[in-house]
This record gives C-alpha cells, sequence and structure tokens, in this order.
C-alpha cells in the first residue's frame, strides 16, 4: 500500500483515502499481532503448568511464573476487548439467539439454573402518557443481569441465658455449642470458605488474610494456619 514520496498523488482526497486505508491497515495488524501474544502467552502458561504436573511439587518460582503469565494473559485480553467493544456486547438490550461457533470472547455467561433469580418488573402504569386511556398488558421482554451479593463478615453471638430457680435455687444453663475447632472463634462456614479458596482457588492464606482485612476482620494468618492443618 506505501509508495515512495515522490509517487504519491497531488489530489487532497485521493490522500486521505490512502490515510485512512494505512490507518485501518495498521488497525488490522496491530489485532493480529495481539492475538499472537495471546497465543504465545497461553502456550507459554500450557507449558508451565505441564511442567508443574510432570515434575512433581512445583517450586515458588515455576509458581510465581504461573501467576505472572495468567496475568500477563488477562491484560491482553482485556486490551483487546479495549479496542472492540463487540467483545463485551452481549445482546441483553435486545435479545438474540445465541450461535454456537460464535468467538469465546462473545459467549454470553451460563448460569445455572438452580442459581437464585430476582424479579424487577419495569411497569409503565396503568394510563397512556398520550391520551390517558387505560393500558392493558400485551407482553414482555425480559433481560438478564448478573449481578454478585458481596460476601460479609459476621459476629454470631451466643448468648446463654442464666436462671435460678425460685424454689430450690438451682442455676440452669444452656451448654455452650460445640465448635469445629474448640476454643476457635472460626464459625464452619469461614472454615469451609478458607479450606475452598486456599485448595480449590489456590488463593495463599496470606492473601486471604488482606481480604478479610478489608472485610473488616484482622485474621491473623497463624489461625488461618491453625485452621487448615486442624484434624
Amino acid at each position: 500500500m506505501s509508495k515512495p514520496a515522490e509517487n504519491l498523488p497531488d489530489d487532497p482526497a485521493v490522500l486521505k483515502a490512502m490515510i485512512a486505508a494505512l490507518q485501518a491497515e495498521n488497525a488490522r495488524v496491530s489485532a493480529t499481532l495481539r492475538v499472537h501474544d495471546q497465543l504465545v502467552q497461553a502456550l507459554r502458561l500450557r507449558i508451565a503448568k505441564l511442567q508443574k504436573l510432570a515434575f512433581g511439587k512445583s517450586s515458588e518460582k515455576i509458581e510465581r511464573e504461573i501467576e505472572q503469565l495468567e496475568l500477563a494473559l488477562e491484560d491482553l485480553l482485556v486490551a483487546v476487548a479495549e479496542d472492540d467493544d463487540a467483545l463485551i456486547d452481549e445482546g441483553q438490550d435486545e435479545p438474540s439467539p445465541d450461535t454456537a461457533d460464535a468467538p469465546a470472547l462473545r459467549r454470553r455467561p451460563r448460569v445455572s439454573d438452580t442459581t437464585q433469580r430476582e424479579r424487577r418488573e419495569l411497569d409503565p402504569g396503568a394510563c397512556c402518557p398520550d391520551c390517558g386511556g387505560d393500558l392493558r398488558v400485551v407482553g414482555e421482554d425480559v433481560s438478564e443481569l448478573l449481578d454478585m451479593i458481596a460476601a460479609q463478615m459476621k459476629v454470631v453471638q451466643i448468648a446463654r441465658i442464666k436462671k435460678s430457680c425460685r424454689r430450690c435455687e438451682r442455676m440452669v444453663q444452656e451448654p455452650a455449642p460445640s465448635r469445629p475447632i474448640p476454643g476457635s472463634m472460626a464459625g464452619p462456614n469461614l472454615l469451609a470458605h478458607v479450606l475452598v479458596s486456599k485448595f480449590d482457588d489456590h488463593l495463599p492464606l496470606y492473601r486471604q488474610h488482606e481480604i478479610f482485612a478489608r472485610m473488616g476482620a484482622d485474621i491473623p494468618e497463624s489461625t488461618l494456619v491453625g485452621g487448615v492443618a486442624a484434624p
């Protein structure tokens, strides 16, 4: 497409068209390079994970490399998505049938039928805004918005009421409920979250400590370690 300077036309309109064509070509080349970078990063990540499986217990160096590759791959995907609005357009404003061979980045999230659903109705009212006549329902358009309720820390106060018998003065009180770890403040749901995050999501305990701190609970790493090591 490029020509020597002496061969360029003098017509401004033709020059503008050539510049536009060069810009489009440059955008295509840049997009292709980004895709190639994605493939390289994905392959390096796959190789690192296979090395981890092949050589048994991985070293901290391999773990860090895998983490860096995953972050780099995510950054590349985000960069591509920023340049192509279609990658994040899932057609929720105007629902359309999904195509089976759509690119991975264009696919809509798949949500289980058992996932809790909340219905919010946007009702235009009972009267026509133009003539004031009565409105009747003729149908509805339904779209879905996938949202998340943030996890919350909760302190469960267990109050064991003490009572005394008016007749014999005997003290009566319910026994303290059992705990997953005797003497520990951690409840069963918290322990389950810590274990799943560590062994299934591969989230180190020091990071969980930082997350809990942002949620208002300063749980020492030694406490988390004890919860994981408890029989």
